[in-house]
């Protein structure tokens, strides 16, 4: 087995494409085609990570945080960043990082979060926009089954989570006069030929667009194919920020915030006042989330749980909800387990080990 074959694998899952713009998953020291030994997961990869991964025989390491973020312009150990990379290159250790991607997908961290909490009837808090475009092709009358099971096929035509092969179809007919040296599938040269066609639009996600254009002109039977694609401006229901679910039964705020503090395993909650109300929905974001407060509060959430608030940031919950900050590592610690079950699910004789390292750099001093 390589490690392009994990790769490939993961991010049919969590598609690089739906990263961040300030991100850097993907596969940053290694070659795609080194056959893997062991997988070490991880959420941080850290030189202490790397000896891990040394002593425990793994030669691929996939963390959640990418270890390198911006451009390194040198490498001579002068920070811990630096020093991570070199120990992985001087031992032939693969890193890779899946971060925002995986947050951004159902099935993702925020899934895993809201899944340790029980909540029902999970969606994404905050849909990504501009992830969408539309295929129009013209197809003769004939062939418009077969172009329209490829471009299926291919994975043009889904629409939410629960339908699939979607199209609409229109009839009509289509002109055109082949020239010289042309060999038009029907028609004659020099002669305008008049063909019934049927007119295929489709939606897809656009990092998919080049494996759709493909099957589209492989099943076309016209030497030169008449389509479009156009952009949309719609949101992809499947992929964005956040999680919103609602508890199977209310809690009291104080039972949610016990509630919280033992499935995630939390030392500390730092919160907004308490509104005396009874919690039914409950917003999340893994890490860093405090861009999703205006979400949260539009989705009716009682609760929004998440990390990384700043002092006067906790001012804008405005008694609307309680803000609770669990603290970044404490939210996404669970992701590491998420990985790892998402590699063994898909290559169940790889021996996938979860890191004994604790990569969490705030500790808690209690006297």
């Amino acid at each position: 087995m390589k490690i392009k074959d994990i790769t490939t694998y993961l991010e049919q899952i969590a598609p690089l494409q739906y990263q961040e713009s300030y991100d850097n998953s993907g596969l940053l020291v290694g070659r795609g085609n080194t056959e893997v030994r062991k997988v070490l997961v991880s959420l941080d990869c850290t030189e202490d990570v790397v000896e891990e991964a040394i002593q425990r025989g793994c030669n691929l390491i996939i963390s959640h945080h990418p270890i390198v973020f911006k451009g390194l312009k040198r490498f001579n150990g002068s920070n811990y960043i630096e020093r991570t990379v070199i120990k992985a290159i001087q031992h032939d250790i693969a890193l890779y990082a899946i971060h925002t991607n995986l947050d951004a997908v159902l099935g993702g961290v925020n899934t895993k979060i809201s899944d340790k909490l029980g909540l029902q009837n999970q969606a994404i808090l905050a849909p990504k926009s501009d992830l969408l475009q539309k295929l129009v092709v013209f197809v003769p009358r004939a062939h418009v089954d077969s172009v329209r099971a490829a471009l299926f096929a291919a994975g043009a035509g889904d629409i939410g989570i629960h339908y699939e092969e979607c199209s609409f179809n229109s009839a009509g007919y289509g002109t055109f006069k082949a020239k010289p040296g042309a060999e038009p599938f029907v028609g004659e040269i020099g002669e305008q030929h008049r063909e019934e066609e049927t007119r295929i639009e489709v939606v897809f996600p656009k990092h998919q667009a080049r494996r759709i254009l493909v099957a589209m002109y492989e099943a076309h039977p016209y030497e030169e194919v008449a389509y479009q694609v156009t952009a949309l401006s719609n949101k992809l229901q499947e992929v964005g920020a956040g999680m919103i679910g609602n508890l199977p039964e209310p809690m009291s705020e104080l039972e949610f915030l016990a509630h919280l503090k033992k499935e995630l395993q939390v030392e500390v909650i730092r919160h907004t006042a308490l509104t005396g109300s009874k919690v039914t929905r409950v917003a999340v974001c893994g890490g860093s989330g405090g861009f999703l407060l205006d979400a949260a509060k539009a989705s009716g959430a009682d609760f929004f749980v998440t990390a990384d608030y700043k002092y006067h940031e906790f001012f804008d919950a405005e008694e609307q909800l309680v803000i609770a900050d669990i603290g970044h590592y404490e939210s996404e610690q669970f992701t590491q387990e998420l990985i790892q079950d998402l590699v063994k699910q898909k290559f169940s004789e790889l021996e996938v080990l979860l890191t004994q390292v604790s990569t969490n750099p705030v500790h808690y001093y209690y006297s």
